[in-house]
């Protein structure tokens, strides 16, 4: 079976308030509920979303709107059938981005019951990997440094249980493998190479296109 990986950016895109939320990062759990793969998910990840979910995703554009239709109101630029329809439209947005804020440990919740997801705690073994990619000099944060450390150690581990075929989704650049131009990134490339992870950079699977048979350079 194959076993996929994905981090905080699939959380934040599968839990955030329903009109920011990616169809794709809903069919990539689908898709493992249907028993397509096994996907795994670091548990530091539920954790790390609720952040980006709150400071990024609440309707934060909402005053300088109400402002501009004030202001346009005073100077005869829209009228006020258009204002009040506005209104309508950000109050009722508004509401809805804080139900679903207010439902999102609940979602998170959800997730980390859900059988079709392996939810993974960062052990003493990740940890000393994400030690051990300190020295690698892969230039990256704290935090995203213990990401490929968790996917590397987790990917050893199933690989000792049998499993032969992992896959990682990362949308992250600096997670990539490869560069804005599309070349490989090392040490990063050769890291997930040789634990016989392979890297895509949607949630659909796609791209970049993973050849037959693919099983990297396990150590």
């Amino acid at each position: 079976m194959l076993h996929v990986f994905v981090e905080t950016n699939w959380v934040v895109d599968y839990a955030a308030p329903a009109h920011y939320r990616v169809p794709a990062a809903a069919r990539l759990l689908d898709r493992a509920r249907n028993g397509e793969f096994r996907l795994h998910l670091p548990s530091i990840s539920l954790s790390e979303a609720r952040r980006p979910i709150f400071a990024k995703q609440q309707s934060r554009h909402s005053d300088t709107i109400r402002q501009f239709l004030k202001w346009s109101r005073s100077k005869g630029l829209i009228t006020p059938i258009d204002d009040e329809a506005t209104r309508r439209v950000l109050g009722a947005m508004e509401r809805q981005v804080h139900a679903d804020l207010r439902a999102l440990d609940l979602s998170l919740r959800t997730l980390m019951d859900d059988p079709a997801l392996d939810v993974f705690p960062l052990d003493s073994s990740i940890l000393e990997k994400t030690l051990e990619l300190t020295l690698d000099k892969l230039d990256l944060h704290p935090f995203d440094q213990a990401v490929p450390a968790a996917i590397l150690v987790r990917a050893e581990t199933l690989r000792a249980d049998g499993a032969d075929q992992f896959a990682f989704c990362e949308l992250d650049s600096d997670l990539q493998p490869w560069d804005k131009k599309g070349n490989s990134k090392q040490p990063l490339a050769a890291l997930y190479d040789g634990a016989g992870v392979w890297v895509y950079g949607d949630f659909v699977m796609k791209t970049p296109r993973r050849p037959e048979g693919w099983t990297g350079r396990p150590a």
